[in-house]
């Protein structure tokens, strides 16, 4: 009985340690840095067509919940998720999204109880739950060559912005090396090539029709498909960086039927 009774202490202490690791590894490093995580349930029924996205880097998530780009510092603190210095762009919408874009960064600042399973994540608090699984999981990272890529963030260095109300502008990459589109006013097109992490433009042309407010976009378009930019698909997002740390986030929508 006694060597049971120590086996038993043994394996009980050797169970508590492994969780101490888990706890401490959500806590500190891996954890859910460098992940981005997709809703699949709330307590909060969501305003229909919206999603929430909650996007963590280093010391930092990103969030939207159907409109706006909200982000903030983050870190964990005893299995609470803590958000402060939240900040947000400024795209108008609809009463429901802006009332749930409040909801979601007034829940995320209130410190929610976080757990992170293999790709499953949740956060609980003030009787709100909100499960979510990795992207990679919920939606495999889409190819560059297919998907109508429609731009919705505007990136200057440091600072994002949404594209404004009733702009659309998008790519479309084709298997042959061609890229064509709209930069929000006019239509464009031009050649690619793709380098690991980098795509060259060449040949970018667009229609000369005069713009008002689409015009601000479409500079910044034409100015990130001069020459070489950064890319990176994470399951249906594509962002491409200039040089000058001018960038685009594109949204990956119906695929296009490629040349025969």
């Amino acid at each position: 009985m006694r060597r049971f009774g120590a086996v038993l202490t043994v394996v009980l202490l050797s169970a508590l340690g492994l969780v101490g690791c888990a706890r401490e590894n959500v806590a500190g490093g891996g954890g859910p840095w460098g992940r981005t995580f997709l809703s699949q349930s709330t307590s909060r029924p969501l305003v229909p067509g919206t999603r929430i996205e909650l996007r963590f880097s280093d010391g930092k998530v990103g969030f939207r919940a159907g409109c706006n780009y909200i982000s903030g510092n983050a870190r964990i603190d005893g299995g609470r998720l803590v958000v402060s210095e939240v900040a947000s762009t400024a795209m108008g919408c609809d009463p429901q999204r802006a009332e749930q874009d409040t909801w979601l960064a007034t829940f995320l600042e209130a410190g929610p109880q976080l757990r992170l399973e293999g790709p499953d994540l949740v956060l609980e608090g003030g009787g709100t739950t909100v499960s979510f699984v990795e992207g990679a999981v919920a939606e495999p990272d889409a190819q560059l060559v297919g998907p109508e890529w429609t731009v919705d963030t505007l990136v200057d260095g440091q600072t994002s912005g949404s594209v404004p109300a009733g702009v659309r502008a998008h790519l479309t990459f084709t298997i042959d090396g061609k890229v064509t589109g709209s930069g929000g006013c006019n239509s464009l097109t031009g050649t690619y090539t793709v380098d690991t992490e980098t795509i060259t433009f060449t040949a970018v042309a667009s229609t000369r029709k005069a713009c008002t407010e689409a015009g601000t976009v479409e500079d910044k378009v034409l100015h990130v498909l001069r020459g070489t930019a950064q890319f990176r698909i994470e399951a249906g997002r594509l962002t491409l960086t200039a040089a000058d740390g001018t960038g685009l986030g594109l949204t990956a929508g119906r695929a296009t039927p490629s040349p025969s």
